[in-house]
């Protein structure tokens, strides 16, 4: 896979990455975001340039994103019942998802994106559940900034251990997104208590 997408990308170079990171971004199953890894890979070969990569990383990932909220607002859950097959969505996802995202749609957008079963879901439950255009927006591009930039630097600077870095990213990253999602409940829950314990003293 690695050689296909190599080719891939040196022929098509940046139209590439944008029509892969769009993919991926939709919930697709499509190796964008080893796409991005590879890209990196070419940076630090000097054959791209690290700002226009990471510029059409995140235009195409938010892209693929909004373009995946936008279905969900307009066609809701009756669509995901018919493509559950192509999305990789189950029953038990589609609820975790919804569970998730009423307790804190902040940490749903951003981190959600980490989580197996999950991760495919986040843009379109956005839409499904109506969350504000701006306020999905805004979040969505501060995980796609991460998540891009990222990416790029392990290409970058660790591409001669490409396939051990693919495989701990894969394996490591929903581990790390689930204790990103626990932290941050905790946080908002503490927050909560001391504001109620302000405002009764």
């Amino acid at each position: 896979m690695f050689d296909l997408i190599m080719s891939f990308l040196s022929r098509l170079g940046l139209g590439g990455l944008l029509a892969g990171v769009y993919v991926e971004a939709m919930g697709l199953p499509f190796p964008g975001g080893i796409m991005v890894i590879i890209t990196g890979i070419l940076i630090g070969q000097g054959k791209l340039a690290f700002p226009m990569a990471f510029a059409v990383t995140f235009f195409g990932y938010s892209a693929g994103a909004i373009t995946a909220y936008i279905i969900g607002k307009h066609l809701g859950q009756p669509f995901f019942l018919r493509c559950s097959k192509i999305l990789k969505l189950s029953p038990a996802g589609f609820k975790k998802a919804q569970t998730w995202l009423e307790r804190s749609a902040p940490a749903f957008i951003i981190f959600g994106r980490f989580i197996p079963g999950v991760s495919n879901l986040t843009p379109y439950m956005a839409g499904v559940s109506h969350i504000g255009f701006w306020y999905f927006l805004l979040y969505n591009s501060l995980f796609t900034a991460g998540w891009g930039f990222l990416y790029l630097i392990v290409g970058m600077f660790f591409g001669h251990n490409y396939q051990v870095i693919a495989r701990y990213l894969n394996s490591k990253l929903p581990l790390l997104g689930l204790a990103l999602i626990v932290l941050y409940l905790i946080y908002n829950y503490a927050r909560k208590r001391l504001k109620n314990r302000t405002k009764n003293l």
